[in-house]
């Protein structure tokens, strides 16, 4: 890919495209009254408005679009991925404007998931570099939309879980448009942290989700990387945090026999932001573990498969008595002091 004439003014500007859409989605959503209020199954206690991540939608589809206006062996992989991302993205604004059912958005996310699955496909010739494309993007479409519950964490997860796929990517395609989701993320933040003025709203977090995946798969499967599974278990290791906490608390609550796809406030974030009486200091740590996992993935990407997938085991095993620990101890201490979040 031809590099561009100046990469860090592209990414400001869509930073800068990111925060303006954000701002006029606040406005879009006090106008039509589109606001998330507090309750029970909310982690919140301030009517705010949702849909804030379209913002970020717009920036990552400029960046598509000069991404294949610059390297013309792009525009197909582009045009496939920029209608999976429409696809999310519309399904989770009429959502955000009505309330639709489960079956009705996993059925969308289903066909924007094989585009994306047809992208893996183009890229390295092989059903099995698509099929895992395919799961990895229903499964961080869902998983955002499910970990998105506290001021700042769904879209600072995202930015560190793009910046480490842009220090993974091995070519200039792949590292760009990491480097662009992460631009857009960062100009939707200041709107979202420290205390939330509007959130991503389905619109923003299912498209997360699904970003992040195009995100893995280029890498993956960019500058001649050959498919193993030590390469997505490197590629996942950023964003094991929210793998974790979503994927043990989705089996818990499908042991105690709940209706486990209805809103809650059960994941360990939540918990923990209960407990603290604030939601950054929950963001800004699970943004610790995210960045430690993307040093760690980086350290590692020479090492032999079968240490990859050793250390990565042990990464995970490590998290998942922490995320044990908390839910079992942490997370249920009585009377600790703190103030209601905001």
């Amino acid at each position: 890919m031809p590099a561009f004439p100046d990469t860090t003014a592209w990414l400001v500007l869509l930073a800068c495209i990111s925060l303006a859409g954000t701002v006029v989605a606040r406005r879009y959503a006090l106008w039509r009254d589109l606001l998330d209020h507090p309750g029970e199954r909310r982690s919140h206690v301030v009517a705010t408005p949702r849909g804030g991540g379209i913002g970020i939608v717009f920036a990552v589809l400029v960046a598509m679009g000069l991404l294949a206006y610059r390297d013309h062996g792009q525009v197909v992989a582009m045009a496939l991925a920029a209608a999976g991302l429409l696809l999310v993205a519309g399904i989770g604004w009429l959502d955000d404007h009505r309330p639709l059912t489960p079956w009705s958005r996993l059925a969308v996310h289903a066909i924007a998931a094989s585009l994306l699955a047809m992208v893996a496909y183009r890229a390295g010739g092989q059903v099995a570099v698509a099929l895992p494309a395919f799961v990895l993007a229903m499964v961080l479409v869902n998983i955002w939309n499910f970990m998105d519950g506290i001021d700042g964490i769904a879209s600072l997860q995202a930015l560190v879980v793009a910046a480490a796929c842009a220090l993974l990517a091995n070519d200039m395609a792949s590292r760009w448009l990491s480097l662009a989701l992460g631009a857009a993320c960062l100009g939707f933040l200041p709107m979202n942290l420290p205390r939330a003025r509007i959130f991503l709203g389905d619109v923003g977090s299912g498209a997360l989700g699904y970003m992040l995946a195009l995100a893995v798969v280029l890498v993956a499967t960019g500058g001649g990387r050959a498919w193993s599974l030590s390469t997505w278990m490197l590629l996942s290791m950023p964003a094991s945090a929210f793998l974790l906490d979503a994927a043990l608390t989705l089996v818990s609550r499908i042991v105690r026999g709940e209706r486990w796809w209805t809103p809650h406030v059960g994941h360990a974030y939540q918990r923990w932001a209960k407990v603290a009486g604030s939601h950054w200091p929950v963001t800004f740590a699970y943004a610790a573990w995210a960045v430690a996992g993307s040093m760690l993935a980086w350290l590692g990407r020479d090492w032999p498969e079968a240490t990859i997938m050793y250390v990565g085991s042990a990464w995970y095993l490590g998290g998942g008595i922490l995320w044990l620990w908390f839910q079992l101890y942490r997370g249920h201490r009585p009377g600790l002091p703190g103030k209601k979040s905001e």
